[in-house]
């Protein structure tokens, strides 16, 4: 079986971020709940993949982290046997201002209703 780390996590540069693929990954519960934890860890705050209580299969969090990054909402990078993510709140609000801020409290509701 393959390392899970051989394969490179490609990051979208901030000029390459756009505005329809950033909503497509922010239009699902599970996403906005990982995006409004990875905002409460702080501007520099990094959290590994296991430490989200999700309510979906590990494989169904693994899309949802891959979908997240390829769209430039998370930074993902991998350390030991950890995946960490980190939340891109500056490139996302450069390109898209305003736009964390009401994402994010929906995010939270979602936790909320858990």
């Amino acid at each position: 079986m393959a390392s899970r780390t051989a394969t490179e996590l490609v990051h979208p540069v901030r000029d390459h971020l756009r505005f329809t693929t950033v909503l497509a990954a922010l239009s699902d519960p599970v996403r906005l709940a990982i995006v409004a934890r990875l905002a409460d860890a702080g501007p520099d705050g990094e959290l590994a993949c296991t430490t989200f209580a999700l309510p979906v299969s590990k494989s169904t969090q693994s899309g949802h982290f891959k979908v997240l990054r390829e769209a430039g909402v998370i930074r993902q990078r991998d350390e030991g046997t950890r995946r960490l993510n980190q939340l891109r709140r500056d490139d996302l609000d450069a390109r898209f201002p305003g736009l964390l801020d009401l994402a994010i409290p929906q995010g939270r509701e979602v936790i909320a209703g858990w």
